[in-house]
C-alpha cells in the first residue's frame, strides 16, 4: 500500500527491469536479400518465444532526415521488450541521439545476383502472384518493364549503372550523406560498423548456417528456427516469394557489372571472410560446394583458407557473455 507517498515525486519512476540477454534488435533488413523467408520466420517466432516483433508498413524509404531519424529512434526505443524491430532502413546511429544502442543483425548475398532479383522483381513480381508486380510499379511503363537486361547494363541505363548498383553499403554505412557515394570512404564506415554495431551479418548462399548461429547467439529470439525453417509446410510458402522470370545476363555484362560494384564486391567478401571465421569458431564447416567466381580484380584473402584458426586467446562462451552485456 503506498497511500500518498512522495516517492515517485522524489525519485521519479522506478528503473526499467533489465532483461538477461539482448532485450532489443533491429534487423534493417537489406532488400532481396531473403528478408521476406527471415520476417515469415520472425512471426511464427514472436507467437512461439513471446518477444514483440515490431515492423513497418514502409519499403521504400531507406534515407532519413535528421528529424525523421529521431522520431523512428524514439519510436523504436519505447516498444515494448523484448522487441526485435525490422525494416528495410539505411544504418541508424541511435547513440547519436541519446539512446541506447540495439543489437544488428542482417544478411547480405551476391551483389550481382541481388541485383538481378530485384531487376526481375520490379518487373514480375513473385509466385504469389501474375498481378504482384503491377502493384508494386503501378507507374512503370510497357518499354520499360520489358527492356532487356542486357540492353540496360551495356547501354547504361540508370537502373543499370552507379549509383543505383550502390545500394548493399550504404545499408550499413548510415545516413551520412557521403554513405551513397560510390567509393572508399563509405566501403571502410560500412566495415566499421559491422565490426562495432552488428552482432552478425549472414550470407544468404548459406542460409542455414546463418540461422544456426542466430539461434545460438539470440536464443530468445530464434531458438528452432532451423527446424521451422526445413518444415515443409513452411518450404511451401518461402517457394512463393521466388522472383520469377529471372534470366541470366551475357558473360559481357556481368563483367560490366562486376566492374561497376567493385565496392559492393569488396564489402561482401569482407563480411563472407567474417562469416566463415564465425563459423569456424563456433564449429560449422562450410559445405563444399563450388564458389562463385570471384570478379578479376580481387585478390584472395588468406582469411578464406580452410586451416583452423587459433582461437586459445578467447574462449567461445566468454565471446558470448560479451555480446549479452553490450
Amino acid at each position: 500500500f503506498v497511500g500518498n507517498s512522495t516517492y515517485l515525486d522524489d525519485h521519479g519512476p522506478p528503473p526499467q527491469k533489465v532483461l538477461p540477454f539482448p532485450s532489443q534488435v533491429v534487423y534493417n533488413r537489406v532488400g532481396k536479400c531473403g528478408s521476406r523467408t527471415v520476417v515469415l520466420l520472425l512471426r511464427i517466432l514472436s507467437e512461439k518465444h513471446g518477444f514483440n516483433l515490431v515492423t513497418s508498413d514502409i519499403h521504400n524509404k531507406t534515407r532519413l532526415t535528421k528529424n525523421e531519424q529521431m522520431e523512428l529512434i524514439k519510436n523504436i526505443s519505447t516498444a515494448e521488450q523484448p522487441y526485435l524491430f525490422t525494416r528495410h532502413v539505411h544504418f541508424l546511429n541511435f547513440s547519436r541521439f541519446g539512446g541506447d544502442q540495439p543489437v544488428y543483425i542482417n544478411i547480405i548475398r551476391d551483389p550481382v545476383n541481388r541485383f538481378l532479383s530485384n531487376y526481375f522483381f520490379r518487373r514480375f513480381g513473385d509466385w504469389r502472384g501474375e498481378q504482384n508486380h503491377m502493384i508494386r510499379t503501378p507507374n512503370m511503363r510497357q518499354e520499360e518493364r520489358y527492356l532487356d537486361i542486357n540492353v540496360c547494363i551495356l547501354e547504361n541505363y540508370p537502373e543499370c549503372s552507379n549509383p543505383r548498383l550502390f545500394y548493399i553499403i550504404p545499408y550499413f554505412c548510415g545516413q551520412h550523406p557521403r554513405c551513397r557515394e560510390p567509393g572508399e570512404w563509405a566501403l571502410e564506415r560500412a566495415k566499421l560498423n559491422v565490426n562495432e554495431n552488428f552482432l552478425l551479418v549472414g550470407i544468404l548462399e548459406e542460409l542455414e548456417d546463418v540461422l544456426l548461429l542466430l539461434e545460438r547467439f539470440l536464443p530468445h529470439y530464434f531458438k528452432d528456427v532451423l527446424s521451422i525453417y526445413k518444415n515443409p509446410e513452411h518450404r511451401k510458402l518461402g517457394n512463393l516469394t521466388v522472383t520469377v522470370k529471372k534470366t541470366i545476363p551475357s558473360p559481357e555484362a556481368i563483367q560490366i557489372l562486376y566492374q561497376r560494384m567493385r565496392y559492393e564486391y569488396e564489402f561482401y567478401y569482407y563480411v563472407k571472410e567474417q562469416f566463415h571465421l564465425l563459423k569456424r569458431k563456433f564449429g560449422l564447416k562450410s559445405h563444399n560446394r563450388k564458389p562463385s567466381p570471384r570478379p578479376e580484380f580481387f585478390i584472395p584473402s588468406p582469411l578464406e583458407t580452410e586451416e583452423p584458426i587459433n582461437d586459445e586467446e578467447e574462449d567461445d562462451e566468454k565471446w558470448l557473455e560479451d555480446i549479452y552485456k553490450r
